[in-house]
């Protein structure tokens, strides 16, 4: 029987190797040591495409799951970037909410639990109080659809101002107050703002009872000059204190997963680099007092 107290760590599916199936690449989770992988539908056709895999397909990663005990609980759906359900143009939104019931059903299908979505109405448009009512709009008809497939859409905290923090995503939650709606956050971006405390977005985060999963990334910080950096920092050399969010969370009781979000695999060794990628952060959460 699995151990209900022990910690779960996934691994970002983009930090293994891109040209591999998911049979291997889900043996390559377990043989790195971590838990679950998290799958990416990203805004390009070739994992958009995922969406309409067939029933064979889906039942061949069943087996391979059961097989190893690894776990697909999440998605990070950014497919919406492209296709926003914001968008000021009418067809750019019809695509964004039938990519959304596609989701829906496809975590039904592979047992994914979580959809994380991304926190902005739009993304390459200029977004207004226009834009701002229809992703409103539209995320309250997604929020009914996952509730009835048992699917929590929690939105992550971004490298866009739109909800970049968890005191944004709340007035979100406000709105629709659905028990399907959650917060995802990311330490790196919630740091990254100057204007973000992140230990007490944190506890914010936790206490109202908000927080389904943390992504734990480095960034560089944004500030008058610099427009930040969101991806590819190496751990230790962006602007996240981790030993301190993680002695924070145990304070805060958090006993929800951790995803490790890396974007290595087009590099020399990504293997390698995953599982040392685990070991660094492990550290961390013995410096922080968390393990």
């Amino acid at each position: 029987m699995k151990d209900l107290n022990k910690l779960n760590l996934g691994i970002y599916e983009k930090a293994l190797p891109k040209d591999i199936d998911w049979i291997e690449r889900i043996k390559l989770v377990k043989e790195c040591g971590y838990d679950f992988v998290e799958m990416s539908v990203d805004e390009t056709d070739e994992r958009l495409a995922r969406l309409d895999w067939s029933d064979e397909e889906i039942n061949k990663i069943h087996e391979a799951l059961v097989n190893t005990g690894v776990r697909i609980p999440s998605m990070c759906f950014s497919g919406h970037r492209r296709f926003p359900m914001g968008s000021m143009d009418e067809k750019t939104r019809e695509k964004a909410m039938e990519l959304m019931q596609k989701a829906i059903i496809f975590a039904d299908k592979l047992g994914i639990r979580t959809i994380q979505m991304a926190g902005y109405d739009v993304y390459y448009e200029e977004g207004s109080e226009q834009t701002k009512k229809y992703f409103t709009e539209n995320l309250k008809k997604a929020i009914e659809w996952a509730s009835s497939y048992n699917i929590t859409l929690a939105i992550e905290i971004m490298d866009h101002p739109f909800i970049n923090s968890i005191t944004k995503y709340m007035e979100y939650s406000e709105i629709i107050k659905s028990p399907w709606l959650k917060v995802y956050p990311d330490v790196g971006n919630l740091t990254a703002w100057p204007e973000n405390d992140t230990l007490k977005e944190l506890e914010l985060g936790i206490k109202q009872g908000e927080i389904v999963a943390i992504h734990l990334k480095d960034t560089l910080a944004v500030t008058d000059t610099f427009p930040g950096k969101f991806k590819e920092v190496p751990f230790g050399e962006g602007c996240v204190d981790f030993p301190k969010v993680f002695a924070k969370l145990k304070e805060l009781n958090y006993k929800g997963p951790f995803l490790i979000e890396m974007w290595t695999e087009k590099s020399d060794n990504p293997i390698e680099e995953v599982k040392k990628a685990k070991e660094w952060m492990l550290d961390k959460m013995k410096k922080g007092g968390f393990i």
